[in-house]
């Protein structure tokens, strides 16, 4: 039965319906009822505020404030952290979360962003231009002495945002960085880890073997660091033969490299 049931919530969630958060919210309903009994009770004949539609938010009681874990908080703040420090000249981004690491910097300094997605909103500190990078328009060649591409590039060629289907979108992609970037600069670069596939059409995860070697062909390794299956961030840690072989332990980690361009 559970079996089942684990088959019948990852089909739900493929069209927008998680079965276990409608399970978790009915089961919390009695409180919420008793709750606007009481909250009736106590405003009374009082005509300060009248009621509305009916909102129910039947999930927070029972969570934590907030949650300092994962992939999108530890590396967006990791990665803004270094470029403030390092203050390029001209930082680009590729793909990197919008409400996460480019705000993160833009709060300090300016960023170019390229997705190939739209964007209308508009920002102090934020320019924007829609490009697929699996292709290297011939202006930004030797462009930057910056780069980020914080899980970004395990979707390219997969088709999800709307990208051409691409098996070796990735090759392509990381090639391009490489020519964007001067000589000399930094890319700060982050993608899923662990045995290496694909999930079609959600992403890809790499052996962190396999990330080496396509990465030492144009960058050198400054340092790796990575957040494991359980949400926790461990900085500038050692790429050992043992470590590299079983990826760090992660099924589906998360990969930090800082890199210089050769």
């Amino acid at each position: 039965m559970k079996s089942i049931f684990r088959k019948t919530c990852g089909k739900l969630r493929l069209y927008g319906s998680d079965a276990k958060l409608f399970i978790k919210a009915f089961k919390q309903k009695r409180w919420f009822y008793q709750d606007f009994k009481e909250i009736k009770r106590q405003k009374g004949d009082d005509t300060t505020f009248k009621f509305g539609r009916m909102y129910p938010i039947l999930t927070d009681r029972h969570d934590q404030a907030g949650t300092m874990k994962g992939h999108y908080f530890h590396q967006d703040l990791y990665v803004a952290q270094l470029i403030c420090s390092a203050n390029p000249a001209r930082h680009l981004d590729i793909g990197s979360r919008t409400d996460g690491f480019i705000a993160h910097v833009a709060s300090f300094r300016e960023i170019e962003l390229i997705d190939i997605r739209p964007i209308e909103s508009r920002l102090k500190n934020i320019t924007f231009r829609q490009a697929n990078l699996m292709e290297l328009p011939p202006e930004l060649v030797d462009y930057c002495d910056s780069i980020s591409s914080l899980h970004a590039i395990e979707h390219f060629g997969l088709g999800r945002y709307g990208d051409p289907v691409d098996y070796y979108g990735h090759l392509k992609a990381i090639k391009n960085i490489a020519g964007i970037l001067k000589q000399g600069g930094a890319f700060y670069f982050s993608v899923p880890i662990g045995p290496q596939r694909i999930e079609f059409n959600a992403h890809r995860v790499f052996s962190v073997g396999y990330l080496i070697e396509i990465l030492s062909q144009d960058f050198e390794i400054k340092s790796f660091s990575y957040v494991d299956d359980a949400g926790d961030f461990f900085e500038d840690v050692a790429l050992t033969e043992e470590n590299v072989s079983s990826n760090y332990n992660c099924r589906y980690g998360c990969g930090i490299f800082t890199l210089q361009k050769k």
